[in-house]
């Protein structure tokens, strides 16, 4: 029976995923840098730990493992050395980062995974799973397609980490793909997006859907954005954050996305996803697809969750729906 190792499995969102894959009866271990949580967290879901640090020594710990599932953000901090330490020991790799420079990076890598025949697949959990199957599904609906604009709406209070991994995509600038390449965009524009509730502002953002966008859809112009809603946007120490939203706190606000896709014609297309909140959704979804990996679908290099899964990946997770507007 093939193993799974939940890497950051004490983290806010690890946590929820290995309870999660307790509860569907996988065979894995949970892991992570520190001791004394892992310790407790493996007592309590009675499966085996491993302690270590991303490092250029974490292939070592994957003896005996078939799929890493990471959620120790900021993945700038972690994805490179987990992903090369997966490359050497013959391991398929998953994360649920949103951070652009994560999917560049196993964009990059993703001739070495080939060579090794491993998988390297970021981006499980909400973003991207929904707003990758999102575009897969509308691109359908249109002949000849030019452009692709996803927006995002991100409704209540972030996690600690999720912030974290924000400032991580501040950092890489704004980005869109124009024929086909990622180009800088320092002068784009806010553009108004309606999730149901009427057009809103929302402003551009480098999120990893310019890269997996590209890959599952093949349109070669792509552009993000986002609307935070509220307070949603943490300011200050982010390290005095809370974990992230109580269970409360998650069921009041759920998630949507909307997709448009242009064709060379002008016409247009528009559809929206909705589904539980982002942080309900993404240890569901990612447990799902190491679940998935772990049960042969999976293909060598670089891929996508639209590539991997499907289109219909994203609505597998209940409560989601996709709406053409």
């Amino acid at each position: 029976m093939k193993k799974l190792m939940i890497y950051g499995a004490t983290g806010y969102t690890g946590r929820t995923a290995a309870e999660r894959a307790k509860a569907l009866g996988l065979n894995f271990e949970v892991a992570g840098r520190g001791f004394d949580r892992l310790a407790q967290l493996a007592a309590l879901l009675d499966v085996p730990y491993r302690v270590f640090a991303a490092d250029t020594q974490a292939a070592e710990a994957l003896d005996g493992i078939d799929v890493l599932l990471n959620f120790a953000g900021p993945f700038a901090q972690t994805a490179e050395s987990l992903m090369r330490a997966c490359i050497k020991a013959g391991v398929d790799y998953l994360d649920i980062t949103a951070e652009i420079n994560v999917y560049r990076l196993a964009e990059r890598l993703g001739a070495q995974a080939v060579e090794a025949g491993v998988m390297l697949l970021p981006g499980v959990g909400w973003d991207v799973v929904p707003t990758d199957c999102l575009a897969a599904h509308v691109v359908q609906r249109v002949e000849n397609p030019h452009a692709l604009s996803i927006a995002l709406q991100v409704p209540g209070s972030m996690s600690r980490g999720s912030a974290m991994s924000v400032n991580e995509i501040i950092g890489a600038g704004l980005l869109a793909r124009v024929n086909g390449e990622l180009v800088v965009t320092p002068d784009a524009q806010p553009r108004q997006f309606d999730f149901g509730d009427g057009p809103v502002t929302c402003l551009p953002l480098s999120f990893g859907d310019l890269v997996t966008g590209w890959h599952s859809t093949g349109i070669p112009n792509i552009e993000m954005f986002v609307h935070i809603a509220d307070d949603a946007f943490p300011e200050g120490d982010l390290s005095l954050l809370p974990d992230g939203p109580s269970a409360d706190e998650r069921d009041a606000h759920r998630a949507r996305a909307v997709a448009e896709v242009t064709a060379l014609d002008g016409s247009v297309a528009r559809s929206m996803i909705e589904t539980v909140n982002g942080y309900s959704y993404t240890p569901l979804a990612a447990i799902e697809a190491a679940r998935r990996v772990l049960g042969g679908e999976r293909k060598a290099g670089f891929e996508t969750p639209a590539r991997t899964f499907g289109g219909g990946f994203a609505e597998s997770i209940a409560g989601t729906t996709i709406i053409d507007i």
